[in-house]
């Protein structure tokens, strides 16, 4: 079937793969042997690393990395297009370029976040004592502020396989979710999600986050099954402490330069009263829950009453999150 612009499929590909070998050819050649430990030898002909050592050092054999660069009809792994990224010290920006030329359009899970600027982290910091966090477009939490913290105490300090503000949202325990109407507060955030599903259909890491989370909630499997979409914009979120009573917050979302996925969103109070509980909290941070340790277990059980909302997951760090 051919393509916009009257390209067909085979030909795109056959493009992808002349661009490969191209940009391939140019990431060896500014690399020198003493960059990566090897002695410069005599008689070189190539400004940087030769195929073969960049076969041996990626651990590839060489006829098949000539074979990549020459643009021929093959299908590399991820792990090995990874090996040869290491190899060739390519930063974020030239791995994702480097995946979508081999017709691999994602990083690998470990990946796709890429490494937060420090400075991201100290304008979290400034923030205070408004609450802000960063999220990835999948809603894992990837960095946050003081005040953030004490909105959100047990989340923080989850185990950050577990950071999951989507799971969070179905898992815990409703004596553990400030949130006043949970169900109300969780339905944009899937829409959301279901917006970014579409450009990670194929990776593990998302198909298997929706299966394992469709399993522990029949909540979210209606919510999912829906199939509504939407782009992240303002929410007004109203939760409730037993330390400080209701606090109303708007979110601002911003992007992060450098991490097209990620998010900065930023929670302002609506009113006075909520800022003055706002910053109490964050000078306390909330236990969440004054349950006993056995009662909270009992409670977080999933039942189909609750429609999954509000019981305990175990797999997230199954799911490749």
């Amino acid at each position: 079937m051919g393509q916009a612009g009257g390209v067909s499929s085979k030909n795109l590909r056959v493009q992808r793969r002349g661009e490969l070998a191209t940009f391939l050819r140019s990431r060896r050649e500014r690399i020198t042997p003493d960059d990566v430990g090897l002695a410069p030898g005599i008689r070189r002909r190539t400004p940087g690393l030769r195929r073969e050592e960049v076969a041996l050092l990626a651990g590839v054999g060489v006829t098949w990395y000539t074979w990549l660069e020459q643009g021929r009809p093959i299908n590399p792994s991820v792990a090995v297009l990874d090996a040869i990224a290491g190899t060739l010290r390519l930063s974020h920006a030239e791995r994702e370029h480097l995946y979508r030329l081999a017709g691999v359009p994602v990083l690998p899970a470990a990946e796709e976040h890429g490494m937060l600027d420090p400075q991201v982290q100290l304008i979290l910091d400034t923030l205070n004592p408004l609450a802000a966090a960063v999220y990835s477009s999948r809603f894992d939490l990837l960095a946050w502020n003081g005040t953030f913290t004490g909105l959100f105490p047990a989340f923080v300090a989850a185990a950050p396989e577990r950071r999951n503000a989507i799971w969070e949202h179905f898992t815990s325990p409703p004596c553990c979710n400030p949130f006043v109407d949970p169900h109300a507060e969780v339905r944009p955030l899937v829409a959301m999600l279901r917006a970014a599903f579409g450009r990670h259909l194929a990776e593990p890491a998302w198909t298997g986050f929706v299966r394992l989370l469709s399993a522990e909630s029949s909540a979210f499997a209606r919510m999912w099954s829906a199939h509504d979409v939407a782009e992240p914009g303002p929410h007004v979120k109203v939760l409730r402490y037993e330390e400080v009573g209701e606090i109303r917050l708007t979110t601002t979302t911003l992007t992060v330069v450098g991490m097209p996925e990620a998010r900065l969103v930023v929670y302002t109070p609506a009113g006075e009263a909520s800022r003055q509980r706002l910053a109490r909290l964050a000078a306390r941070p909330s236990r969440h829950c004054s349950l006993p340790e056995h009662r909270h277990t009992r409670l977080g059980t999933r039942t189909e009453a609750d429609g999954g909302l509000g019981g305990i997951g175990s797999a997230l760090g199954t799911a490749g999150g």
